[in-house]
């Protein structure tokens, strides 16, 4: 069947949004992938659909109800797939996970909004609750979209260079080394000289000295780990 995201939305018309355009939207014609988007207000409460109520214990906004989510959950063909929460009380979101994520059958994603969603939903059906970052975004359809497009592009022939998704930032531990290209100077500022000798090992290493030293200034929780692993 192949890899296969389905996203349980109360705002289907975002999708597939950016992730139908470029090379992702080519593998997704293609075939490399698949993409089912489903209706959460489809499985609203009486005449009006009412998928959200005031939250128990009082406070602003409203919160989504756990039998709406659940049973926009249960509808769904899951098979292996893990399902999946975007919420910033969840772990954070690592290249790592995004690669097992990938190397499995898809993942299953409810996308919040209001408040929140009824802790009972997320304990009754296992839900694995994941965050983008320590922010908070309107609802969890863009953070849907950035964990898609992160396990799709891991996907055999979507990128279509095989090297590209293994020689950058977290796929070794390390934030990417600079990149550059044409022109040879940009406003008396060229292009480093060892990437234009042609000596393969000096260019590796360069390449190698400048991602340590880009996290050991920018992330330096990565490079502790990074260390760790080296000793």
């Amino acid at each position: 069947m192949g890899w296969k995201a389905t996203v349980l939305t109360l705002f289907p018309e975002m999708f597939p949004g950016p992730l139908g355009i470029s090379l992702l939207g080519k593998g997704l014609q293609k075939k490399l992938w698949q993409l089912e988007v489903r209706d959460i207000r489809d499985h609203g409460i009486g005449k009006h659909g009412k998928v959200d109520d005031t939250p128990s214990g009082g406070g602003p906004g409203m919160v989504m109800r756990a039998d709406v989510a659940i049973a926009a959950i249960d509808a769904v063909k899951k098979g292996r797939r893990p399902l999946v929460y975007p919420s910033p009380r969840g772990a954070p979101l690592t290249q790592e996970r995004v690669a097992k994520l990938a190397k499995g059958p898809g993942v299953v994603l409810l996308c919040g909004r209001f408040e929140g969603l009824d802790q009972r939903a997320i304990d009754l059906r296992s839900i694995e609750e994941i965050s983008l970052g320590d922010f908070v975004l309107a609802g969890g359809e863009i953070a849907a979209m950035a964990l898609i497009e992160a396990a799709v592009r891991l996907i055999p022939g979507v990128l279509g260079a095989a090297d590209s998704p293994t020689d950058e930032s977290f796929s070794n531990g390390l934030l990417e080394y600079p990149q550059y290209t044409r022109p040879q100077t940009v406003e008396d500022r060229p292009v480093p000289e060892v990437l234009n000798g042609g000596n393969h090992k000096k260019i590796a290493e360069w390449r190698r000295q400048e991602a340590e030293a880009a996290t050991r200034a920018r992330r330096p929780d990565l490079w502790t780990l990074y260390e760790k692993r080296k000793g």
